[in-house]
């Protein structure tokens, strides 16, 4: 039994307390209880197992749950206008794991969001306005048992009068606190007053939040040749074309193409396509593959109509490795990785710089080395890079693509040289250098925006992007366009505009690896898949699995296991870019599986080029589906809670209906035939991916 109400004022004591424990003892029908339970106070367990958010960006020191004070460790504790002396204080999102054993009865507690008053700001820097901080959200508070959701708040808010919780806990083993931001809230000091547990046999104990082992799911290719990849490519007629055929197998391999169209060049060993197509059309071809195992074949299409990014990006970016750190000799490694780790035979193609190339006229940077453009406008970069064509050429000459970072205002994100009044020039420098793909970042254009102009005007968030592609449009070079400005203004419903035709935008602020940052940005892409197809993709960030760091020091990814195959297969679905942000180099077997299946890749470079979007949601549990060029369903079925379930999917969800046979995407397995529905234990913020197709 549950009770939930709002704890009135005159009944907030530690003896109103053990009065409703003992008649909430008395209700219901089983056997009176011969003895007083013992009381456990939730503040006498070990807090240091309880996760806190952190505050203060990725370096941060992280939070630490207090015992009987609010999170700042120095005031009581304070829901509305009352204040407690007992209790835990902690920062949502937070969560802590209590193995009860079975010995507990009741877990008893007055929540609510903690209403001390707000710390001071920092003072502000030099030439700085002051920061205010900002008041935190509504939060929901939790608790979970053995799988099940035993209690969940409404949205309490600071200044709310405190909420009993009154739960039933007995047989249960393992039991979650959870407080959680609602949706679309920022977090923010919490707190679980007058926390206490009834037992009579095992006490409680917190434990360390389950982590499960680094399970590789996906068998490893056999020796005879497969070939990978998309089954089209788009390219422009006149422009230069570069395709390598992604092939798995024993080596060496020799590769041929029937029906290679006239201007273009295969190098057998290399199994890359080089050259120009004249004339526009649809020039479909026979890719073959053998070695000593086998051989193997695929129909293919180049598609010579000006469309670019028919299939989303599959590629490298340096930010969430390297940050600002990155160079020429980076770059090289990350592109020798992708060669000798063997990605490129399962499509990954661009290796993508980020801010950190430029030079910056900012007194006291590093990167200020002098001019930041020649006498004649063009661009210099910094003594990181001594020849950026060389290292184009370079990448180029692996069979890969090169990608470069830039933005419409007068500096970047770092404060660094961008392409304000410079956009024709600067895109035909990367043209130059062979450059094949540019992100274009927003950071600095606010500083020329002019007086009156905000950005919560579309006109305003348009233009920089407006300019950027007719910069583009003179420039006699295949570079994919990807917008940078963190889905302002609804990008999604813009972005592929006539006089703008982005290829891919982001819907998203920046990506951390966290479960509450990938999980949040993730999930919030609910109805955005209209807007997606060939050649315009969301983007909700870059990847943030293996070593990443944001500069030179690198540490393991904050995500679990488990959250890294929800991370593959959530942006697999969404049909988003996938670019890496890791160090390539050091990549084990685990994160190699994570992207190199080929059955999830294929998901991801389906020719039909339809995004999945959200068909069935009960509380954390979630069922997402995206149709495919074969008439079948790639399915998630996703368990974003804190216990091991069991998630099912409908076909009358999926708009299907009769016998249908499912196939494990991830270890690539049939499961069998089903009908109307199909049923699986989803674990902890795990995923269960599969392919639905009809029975033939």
């Amino acid at each position: 039994m549950t009770i939930t109400a709002s704890f009135p004022r005159r009944a907030r004591s530690r003896a109103a307390l053990t009065a409703l424990l003992l008649a909430a003892a008395t209700l219901g029908s089983g056997p009176p209880v011969k003895r007083v339970p013992e009381e456990i106070q939730l503040s006498s367990l070990d807090l240091s197992k309880m996760r806190v958010a952190q505050v203060g960006g990725r370096n941060a020191t992280p939070s630490v749950a207090q015992a009987n004070k609010a999170i700042d460790g120095t005031n009581l504790i304070r829901i509305g206008g009352e204040q407690f002396a007992t209790g835990v204080g902690t920062r949502s999102p937070s969560m802590l794991f209590v193995h009860l054993g079975g010995g507990s009865e009741r877990f008893l507690a007055l929540v609510g969001v903690d209403n001390n008053p707000l710390p001071e700001p920092p003072p502000p820097a030099a030439g700085q306005q002051p920061r205010r901080v900002q008041p935190p959200g509504t939060q929901i508070f939790r608790v979970l048992g053995d799988g099940k959701v035993l209690y969940q708040s409404n949205p309490l808010g600071r200044g709310e009068a405190p909420v009993l919780v009154n739960v039933d806990v007995t047989g249960i083993q393992t039991l979650v606190l959870q407080v959680k931001p609602a949706e679309g809230q920022r977090g923010g000091a919490a707190n679980w007053a007058e926390a206490t547990f009834t037992t009579g046999g095992a006490r409680p104990q917190a434990i360390d939040i389950p982590v499960e082992p680094r399970t590789i799911l996906t068998p490893k290719p056999g020796p005879a040749p497969r070939i990978n990849g998309p089954s089209l490519t788009g390219v422009t007629p006149g422009h230069d074309v570069l395709y390598k055929i992604p092939v798995t197998g024993t080596r060496p391999i020799s590769y041929s193409v029937e029906g290679l169209p006239k201007g273009l060049k295969l190098d057998r060993k290399a199994g890359v396509i080089t050259g120009r197509i004249a004339e526009r059309g649809r020039y479909p071809v026979v890719f073959k593959a053998k070695n000593k195992a086998g051989e193997a074949t695929k129909q293919f299409t180049f598609v010579a109509e000006g469309l670019l990014s028919l299939t989303p990006a599959l590629g490298w970016n340096s930010w969430n490795v390297y940050g600002r750190a990155i160079s020429d000799s980076l770059a090289r490694v990350a592109a020798d990785a992708m060669v000798a780790k063997g990605l490129i035979d399962h499509g990954w193609t661009y290796i993508n710089l980020d801010d950190g190339w430029e030079r910056t006229k900012r007194e006291g940077d590093p990167l200020n080395e002098g001019p930041v453009r020649a006498e004649d406008g063009t661009m210099i970069v910094n003594k990181k890079f001594p020849d950026m064509k060389g290292l184009g050429d370079y990448i180029h000459g692996k069979g890969l693509k090169f990608g470069i970072y830039t933005g419409p205002g007068p500096t970047t994100c770092q404060g660094l040289e961008a392409s304000w009044q410079h956009e024709v020039q600067d895109f035909q420098t990367f043209a130059n250098w062979g450059v094949d793909y540019i992100k274009y970042d927003w950071c600095g254009y606010s500083s020329v925006l002019k007086p009156g102009e905000t950005t919560q005007q579309l006109p305003v968030l348009k233009r920089p992007y407006q300019d950027g592609r007719k910069a583009l449009d003179q420039v006699a070079r295949d570079i994919i366009y990807s917008l940078c400005q963190y889905g302002w203004g609804n990008v999604w419903e813009w972005g592929n505009d006539p006089d703008i035709r982005g290829n891919s935008w982001r819907t998203t602020g920046d990506i951390t690896d966290t479960w509450e940052s990938m999980n949040g940005i993730g999930f919030r892409q609910v109805g955005y898949s209209k807007f997606a197809g060939p050649g315009h993709w969301n983007d909700p960030d870059m990847l943030v699995i293996g070593k990443v760091g944001w500069g030179p020091r690198l540490r393991d990814t904050g995500l679990t296991p488990n959250e890294q195959y929800v991370h593959i297969t959530l942006w697999t679905l969404l049909a988003s870019p996938l670019l890496l942000g890791n160090d390539m180099a050091q990549m084990d077997d685990f994160e190699l599986n994570l992207v190199t299946n080929d059955e999830v890749l294929a998901v991801h470079q389906d020719e039909l080029g339809k995004a999945a979007d959200r068909v069935a949601k009960n509380g954390e549990l979630e069922v997402w589906a995206r149709p495919l060029q074969d008439g079948s369903l790639a399915v998630g079925l996703f368990n974003r809670d804190e216990m091991d379930t069991k998630v099912t999917v409908q076909w009358a969800e999926l708009g299907i209906t009769g016998k249908q046979t499912v196939r494990d995407l991830w270890r690539q397995q049939d499961l069998g035939q089903f009908e109307n529905e199909f049923s699986s234990t989803v674990p902890r913020h795990g995923t269960v991916f599969v392919k639905i197709s009809p029975v033939k």
